[in-house]
C-alpha cells in the first residue's frame, strides 16, 4: 500500500514544491486540500519541485470533508500538530497492507481547531522547544514520512545511485 502526505490549505509555494519533491523521492501520494494560497503553475512552486513534478502522484480535494471521504480507514489518519500528546515516532506505521495518511495544517494556523478537538486520538507531534512557534512545513513532512518509511524498512526505496569511489579521489 502507500503513504500519503496531505496538506490542508497550503499557503507557501516553496514549501509545497519541497514537499512534492519529498513525495516523489518516497513514492508517496501528495494531497492538496483547497483553497491553495498560490496557483499550481506558480514559478516558485515549480522551481522548488524542480523537474520532479512528473513523478509526483498528486490529488486535489475541494475541502477537508472531501478529502476525509477518500480515506478508507480513519484509524490510519494522523493529524500532525504541535498540540498533540503523542509523538510521531511513538506510532506504529509498520503495517504496509494499509494506507497511512499524514495530514499537515496550514502554515499560519495549522489544522482547524474544531476538527483537532474532535480527533485528539489521531494527533501526533514533533517534539521541539518552546523557543519557536513551529518548524518549517516541508521539514515536518520529511521527518514524519521518513519515520514511517524507516519503520516499513524503506520498502520500495531501492538504492538507485552508485558511485565509482576511484573517480572521487
Amino acid at each position: 500500500m502507500a503513504n500519503h502526505i496531505v496538506l490542508f490549505e497550503p499557503l507557501i509555494p516553496a514549501n509545497t514544491g519541497n514537499i512534492a519533491r519529498t513525495a516523489a523521492a518516497t513514492d508517496s501520494y501528495l494531497h492538496l486540500i483547497k483553497p491553495l494560497g498560490f496557483e499550481t503553475d506558480d514559478k516558485h512552486l515549480k522551481r522548488a519541485g524542480l523537474d520532479y513534478w512528473n513523478s509526483v502522484k498528486i490529488v486535489y480535494h475541494d475541502s477537508l470533508d472531501d478529502f476525509l471521504a477518500t480515506v478508507p480507514d480513519q484509524q490510519y489518519l494522523y493529524l500532525v500538530s504541535k498540540f498533540a500528546e503523542r509523538t510521531y515516532s511513538d506510532v506504529d506505521y509498520t503495517d504496509t497492507s494499509v494506507e497511512h495518511y499524514f495530514l499537515f495544517g496550514k502554515e499560519t494556523t495549522g489544522l482547524p481547531e474544531p476538527f483537532m478537538r474532535a480527533n485528539p486520538e489521531k494527533a501526533v507531534r514533533i517534539p521541539m522547544t518552546d523557543h519557536v512557534r513551529a518548524l518549517n512545513l516541508s521539514n515536518c513532512a520529511a521527518l514524519v514520512i521518513y519515520e514511517a518509511l524507516r519503520q516499513q524498512a524503506f520498502l520500495g526505496l531501492e538504492r538507485t545511485h552508485t558511485y565509482d569511489h576511484d573517480k572521487l579521489k
